[in-house]
């Protein structure tokens, strides 16, 4: 498929986007060199963003005002692309949105998508300062529509690919992805008072807020995190046709995201789902099974 070449964009997208822990891998080797720019400034806009709502400590205003503050420079980017050089958008933003003004440039980049992920943060903010949980688990899907769908729909812009059955297979991945690093990070989240199991579910389950302390070994918690892996592991599997589907560089990437993600529902499940007590994750030493597993991903069935 051909793509237009993006305008030059600054290596220092790259660098801050990579400079973080993710889930999706950050203009990896294995992206079209083309489109490493592009995938970068998105990255780093989005990855700017969720620092404003997450990291430091400012107050709840002071993050709400300064993702406001950012909504209208990225509103003002997609108002004024064709006459207006960034560095007269934003000034307190210059190295998130020159390089995101150019690739926007380039590439129509969706601008709904874009806020559907300052939406999410936004979210995040006034639940944490609110201590608001999820009622249902539909709440909580309702969420990863806005926190990770984004991400898999603007990269599939980007490789052009557009029709329903792939957009919905990238939302069952993305989808997946952030849930799993819900039930990785349970440990972590608990601490900061982040409760991501739902209220529903819990009942359901029996599980209460003690069950999820450090030193607990309650077996209804471990079922509760078990129901929770499996629900993200056959989401994932849903997903994971658009994978061998997608040609060259960018299937092979998607392949490992996907094997990625199943890795860490392995290493959940070894531990007795128990990871409110430890949190899991991926080591240089999983690299040779994951590069396996996506050689031996099945190829898409051919369409009758």
């Amino acid at each position: 498929m051909n793509q237009p070449s993006p305008a030059p964009v600054t290596s220092h997208a790259t660098a801050a986007a990579v400079t973080h822990y993710e889930n999706f891998p950050v203009a990896s080797l294995l992206c079209p060199p083309h489109l490493r720019p592009a995938i970068a400034a998105i990255y780093h806009f989005a990855r700017t963003a969720d620092d404003l709502a997450d990291e430091g400590s400012a107050s709840t205003s002071t993050r709400l005002s300064d993702l406001c503050a950012y909504r209208a420079d990225l509103l003002a980017v997609a108002d004024s692309l064709a006459n207006v050089l960034p560095a007269q958008i934003s000034q307190r933003w210059p190295q998130v949105f020159g390089p995101l003004h150019s690739v926007m440039q380039a590439h129509q980049l969706p601008v709904n998508l874009l806020t559907d992920l300052l939406d999410a943060f936004e979210q995040d903010v006034r639940f944490t300062a609110e201590q608001r949980r999820y009622a249902t688990d539909a709440e909580l899907l309702d969420y990863c529509t806005r926190s990770a769908n984004p991400v898999g729909r603007l990269l599939l812009h980007l490789y052009g690919v557009t029709d329903a059955a792939s957009l919905q297979q990238s939302d069952a991945i993305c989808t997946a992805l952030q849930l799993i690093n819900f039930w990785q990070d349970v440990s972590v989240d608990v601490a900061r008072q982040r409760w991501y199991p739902s209220t529903d579910s819990m009942a359901r389950f029996e599980v209460v807020d003690a069950d999820l302390a450090p030193d607990s070994r309650s077996p209804k918690a471990a079922q509760l995190i078990a129901y929770y892996a499996g629900a993200a592991r056959a989401r994932m599997l849903k997903g994971a046709q658009l994978a061998v589907h997608l040609p060259g560089r960018a299937g092979w990437e998607l392949r490992l995201v996907v094997q990625g993600g199943l890795r860490i529902l392995d290493k959940i499940e070894a531990l007795g789902f128990r990871t409110w007590q430890q949190r899991p994750r991926l080591t240089l030493w999983d690299l040779p099974l994951l590069l396996w597993r996506a050689w031996c991903m099945p190829a898409a069935k051919p369409s009758d």
